[in-house]
């Protein structure tokens, strides 16, 4: 078994901190102790340096750190020889790469920190060059192309370095954007425009209300609908989406992805990284699955129809390497409680809200009277500028009574999760858990259902400013779910995680609510995650930032497919796990489900 198996050795750089230990994993390493030095580290290196070649596997080290800076993982031998890319000993290491093909969109979908942006920038060329894991001797071109030959990369990587060809990357992080863009976005829109297309773009992503703004006006779907005009405009042969639907809602969604489609011509490359499976189903031609150990290793798969990498993603079973990446399986039961029909609810209904209407400068928002009770999760639909917040702030009463007016608003206990989190503390998350959640951080129960699940004890003792967007994320909602209250307001869970993390955030906010006997209310733009936790809907609709209606709360049938009727677009399940697919437009399924007015199918 063991010559079947190739070892590595990982230190974690952010966690290694030999000033402040006492080389616990040198002292306690048994191939040390026989003379040889298979870890070298001493109070003045910056970290810990484990031979791999000398390592014998047994684990000490990694149970004596006292940061768990080090991992020693086992993999199979014949991946050594697929290796792609290393950043230095014991620093991450991608084997293979995903096979982009002229005239089609490859989507790549696999958790963060697996190696996706690195296979991106590999496969951009300029930015780093593949060293096939030799990274104090990095090969040449003329060796990397012998590396490849004989697949359809080699192919790939001779266009790239032969004919110069240009790319043009969104980044996965817009916020950055605001620190780059000097002038106002016509302008900047104006410089980059090599296509002539920039009238068309703005049209679509709709950008002309904001063109005389500044970057740093703007808000996150502003900034992402930008950056994804800015690539549009660009004259390349390689477009690279990062992450393109964060912070757009699903509408705009749709329109981002009919956007990356339309650039598709017969000698270009299309790659997307997406994380929102319905968005990345819609829009690719084909997929590559990337599974592994977040920071320590990451290995592609060879191409799939969607469909089916979609599907071998969420089994977390690849059949054509006979390989189990992750232990249980993803399927989409509507709901795991029963649903309801609108008759039985009036029996235990527990809270009322009546008629309400709330004008904020130009924008005023009608709400129709609706009742919840607890265990239950209400999902929100509705566009960015519909009025969500304002609906839940209502509730929270947030706004000032107005003077002689009896307000028939119930007051709640409210615990609300903004869209981000503020993220300048200086403090620790171990800190900031203590502070604000005290009682709730040290639950047996709390700890079980949310705090391990989410993988928060990993993250304790780092500085809440230094997190990642999905760190922080998890981070939010874990301090949400911690406060006692009667209605949890969670502002798109989603956004930030990636499509395993969203789908255990899913589980521990359902299985939290249904324990507790809360109810939530949850604005959701990611379709798979929204229909996995509704019980009942609240469809908002109007015009954005002018007029909107929200109506009552309504089964998850009735309020889906009034929304999906607003947004033109038709859904069908996957037979074998039961997500939901959106349906390519004016095909014949789509035809069907809407002559029939059935816009979420439902086949249970």
């Amino acid at each position: 078994m063991a010559d079947r198996l190739t070892r590595i050795a990982i230190v974690s750089e952010d966690r290694c901190k030999p000033k402040k230990c006492r080389q616990e994993c040198k002292k306690s390493c048994p191939v040390v102790k026989t003379g040889k030095l298979c870890i070298e580290v001493d109070p003045t290196s910056k970290t810990a340096f484990l031979s791999e070649e000398l390592c014998i596997g047994c684990g000490i080290c990694v149970k004596k750190c006292p940061f768990e800076a080090i991992q020693i993982i086992n993999l199979p031998k014949d991946l050594d020889k697929d290796t792609t890319h290393r950043y230095g000993a014991n620093g991450f290491k991608l084997h293979r790469l995903p096979v982009p093909r002229p005239g089609q969109v490859l989507g790549l979908v696999g958790t963060n920190g697996i190696g996706k942006t690195t296979a991106l920038n590999i496969l951009a060329g300029g930015k780093l060059k593949p060293n096939l894991g030799r990274f104090n001797t990095p090969p040449d071109w003329e060796e990397i192309l012998t590396h490849f030959r004989g697949s359809e990369l080699q192919s790939y990587f001779i266009r790239l370095v032969e004919e110069n060809l240009k790319t043009a990357i969104k980044p996965q992080h817009v916020d950055h954007i605001k620190k780059l863009a000097r002038d106002n976005l016509g302008k900047t829109l104006e410089e980059m425009d090599e296509r002539g297309m920039m009238e068309e773009i703005c049209a679509d992503m709709e950008l002309n209300q904001v063109l005389e703004r500044e970057a740093r006006q703007l808000s996150g779907g502003e900034l992402q609908r930008f950056a994804i005009a800015a690539v549009f405009v660009k004259k390349a042969d390689i477009y690279m989406f990062d992450e393109p639907s964060s912070y757009l809602d699903v509408r705009q969604r749709l329109k981002a992805a009919q956007v990356i489609r339309s650039l598709l011509r017969h000698d270009s490359y299309v790659i997307v990284v997406e994380h929102d499976l319905s968005v990345l189903d819609y829009l690719s031609d084909f997929v590559c699955c990337l599974y592994g150990k977040p920071g320590a290793y990451g290995v592609v798969t060879l191409p799939f129809s969607v469909r089916e990498g979609i599907n071998v993603f969420l089994a977390g079973f690849i059949p054509t390497e006979n390989l189990r990446f992750r232990d249980e399986s993803l399927t989409f039961r509507v709901s795991e409680t029963t649903q309801e029909s609108d008759g039985e609810v009036k029996s235990y209904a527990r809270y009322k809200y009546p008629n309400m209407s709330k004008q904020l400068g130009d924008f005023k928002l009608e709400v129709m009277e609706g009742e919840f009770t607890d265990s239950q999760i209400i999902v929100m639909l509705g566009e960015n500028g519909t009025g969500k917040t304002t609906f839940i702030r209502m509730l929270a009463g947030a706004f000032p009574r107005e003077e002689g007016v009896k307000s028939e608003i119930p007051e709640f206990n409210v615990s609300y999760k903004p869209q981000g989190l503020d993220s300048k503390r200086e403090c620790t998350v171990r800190q900031l858990l203590h502070e604000k959640i005290r009682d709730a951080y040290t639950h047996p129960q709390f700890v079980s259902d949310v705090i391990r699940p989410l993988q928060i004890e990993q993250l304790l003792d780092q500085v809440v400013k230094t997190l990642s967007g999905g760190e922080k994320q998890r981070v939010a909602i874990t301090l949400c779910l911690g406060k006692p209250a009667d209605i949890y307001l969670i502002d798109e869970p989603s956004a930030h995680l990636d499509s395993e993390q969203r789908i255990t955030a899913s589980k521990v906010i359902k299985r939290f609510i249904l324990h507790a006997k809360k109810t939530a209310f949850i604005v959701e733009h990611d379709f798979i995650m929204a229909t996995y936790l509704a019980d009942r809907v609240i469809v908002y609709e109007g015009q954005p930032a002018v007029k909107c209606i929200a109506h009552s709360p309504q089964s998850l049938l009735s309020g889906m497919n009034l929304f999906l009727s607003h947004l033109n677009i038709t859904f069908r399940r996957d037979p074998t796990n039961f997500r939901p697919r959106i349906n390519k437009l004016e095909s014949i399924k789509d035809k069907e489900q809407k002559t029939a007015g059935s816009y979420y199918y439902l086949d249970d």
